[in-house]
């Protein structure tokens, strides 16, 4: 594995969760027990961009909504397969992090998150339950250009322009791809319908109209009362 970046204090962290996690988990679903404890934490967005290379950073007392659930889907696994060391969870934060789970350059980073998905379903990691049943009544036509089309906005995009050829191949493998999902007017419906598709624990992610962008937030699903809340980092 290259260089990774983090603290003392948060390697530290990773091990006392998952130590933590053996004997005081019980049966709550691991998303919600993991995503708890970092409910509070300070919201800071470009995390990620630290440096002039590509190298896995670890950073637990920052998080945006996508580094937060990265990080809880890393321990997640850590904490399913047994695995307790911050070693470990490095390992894993690649795979969930990175394309075919393998770290390169800036652009093996899923940075949009239909490759994010798309990815983590073809390793196993997640599976997606969008269907053309309902809840998933609409449908979402990929069009992910935003980065090639304003290379401007990204430091590494800036530094090296052959990343933007590259990140634009890959934009053409994915857009036009189509992807079924919930309209706003089926989210307020109750547990017991179909909307119960969507269990405690699962990934959300919050689709956007802007142009170039697939979405705009993601989160973890929580139920409440028979009501589908989201678990998120927020600003």
């Amino acid at each position: 594995m290259k260089t990774a970046e983090y603290t003392k204090e948060d390697s530290a962290l990773v091990v006392k969760l998952l130590a933590d996690a053996k004997t005081e988990r019980g049966t709550e679903n691991r998303m919600l027990y993991f995503g708890k404890k970092f409910l509070g934490v300070p919201y800071v967005a470009s995390t990620l961009e630290n440096g002039d290379t590509e190298h896995l950073i670890v950073n637990l007392h920052e998080l945006d909504c996508t580094t937060f659930v990265e990080t809880i889907t890393a321990l997640t696994l850590c904490d399913k397969d047994d695995t307790r060391t911050f070693e470990d969870y490095c390992r894993n934060l690649v795979r969930i992090r990175y394309r075919n789970g393998e770290m390169g350059d800036y652009t093996s980073r899923l940075h949009y998150f239909t490759w994010w998905g798309d990815d983590n379903q073809r390793l196993g990691i997640v599976k997606c339950i969008y269907s053309t049943k309902k809840p998933f009544t609409a449908i979402q036509k990929v069009n992910i250009n935003y980065m090639s089309k304003h290379p401007d906005l990204y430091k590494q995009l800036k530094a090296h322009p052959e990343f933007v050829k590259k990140i634009s191949e890959y934009v053409r493998g994915t857009s036009g791809m189509t992807y079924y999902y919930i309209p706003k007017t089926n989210v307020g419906w109750k547990q017991s319908s179909s909307l119960g598709i969507i269990e405690d624990g699962d990934i959300l992610a919050m689709l956007t109209s802007k142009e170039g962008l697939d979405t705009s937030h993601i989160g973890v699903a929580v139920w409440q009362k028979g009501k589908l809340h989201l678990m998120n980092a927020s600003r």
